[in-house]
């Protein structure tokens, strides 16, 4: 049947594209596109742009299968954004793996003060002699320690700070930000709003991934680092006046 032949591609390759599917299977691309479309509906498939990934459900990777996805790009990204961010400076650092490379990254800093919703970084950040650490309060994960819901976004509305650094679960090639819990994605649009320059930090993992939950857009930022971004998304950057850094790129 070609759909389980679909969803073999799909899991040997990662992804798929309609293009190759239909060449493949010797189909015209319509045919292709309700095949994802049936696939997706059962979460076998994760549809994405121009075809479909190899599902990871409705709900995020757990925690330390993330934090080992690209994670010597995830470093170098880290880096590049700790290096934007001046001395004394105040700023949010939001949930995710990546905002905890760049909080890694940013232990070579001094006096800043950290504003965060994420455990992982109050804790490694707080060691830090002349940081000043804030926690949000809120209704924290089991699953990666972070903490979310309306608590911790009227939290966050009490500052404007001079930086922000989030992530997203998703990015699609329209500049689309998108997470996969609602109330995580009340707290970033909240840091968004509170901070005077936002860093937007992800690897190229979330170009091949779909979140159901709009965050916002990327031209609400006002620097993107990743490690290397599509033709399609650059030129969103590029239309928006959003910096670009591409670490792959050197």
């Amino acid at each position: 049947m070609r759909q389980d032949a679909i969803v073999a591609l799909a899991r040997e390759q990662g992804r798929v594209t309609v293009d190759d599917l239909a060449a493949h299977f010797d189909v015209t691309p319509q045919t292709i596109r309700r095949d994802l479309n049936e696939l997706a509906a059962r979460q076998i498939l994760q549809r994405v742009h121009g075809g479909a990934v190899f599902s990871t459900g409705v709900a995020n990777l757990e925690y330390e299968k993330r934090r080992q996805v690209a994670a010597g790009e995830k470093a170098a990204i880290g880096r590049a954004a700790a290096a934007l961010i001046p001395e004394g400076a105040s700023l949010f650092v939001n949930i995710g793996t990546t905002t905890e490379a760049v909080s890694e990254a940013l232990l070579s800093h001094d006096a800043l003060m950290v504003i965060t919703n994420n455990i992982n970084v109050a804790n490694r950040m707080r060691l830090h002699p002349k940081f000043e650490v804030v926690i949000a309060g809120g209704v924290v994960r089991g699953s990666d320690g972070g903490i979310v819901g309306e608590a911790a976004s009227d939290f966050i509305r009490q500052f404007k700070v001079d930086y922000a650094v989030i992530g997203a679960s998703a990015i699609d090639a329209d500049g689309a930000l998108l997470d996969y819990d609602f109330r995580e994605v009340r707290v970033a649009q909240a840091i968004i709003q509170n901070a005077r320059h936002v860093i937007l930090v992800s690897d190229a993992s979330k170009y091949e991934r779909a979140a159901p939950v709009r965050i916002g857009h990327i031209s609400q930022v006002a620097t993107f680092v990743t490690d290397e971004a599509p033709a399609a998304l650059a030129e969103v950057c590029h239309q928006h006046d959003v910096r670009l850094i591409e670490t792959a790129k050197g």
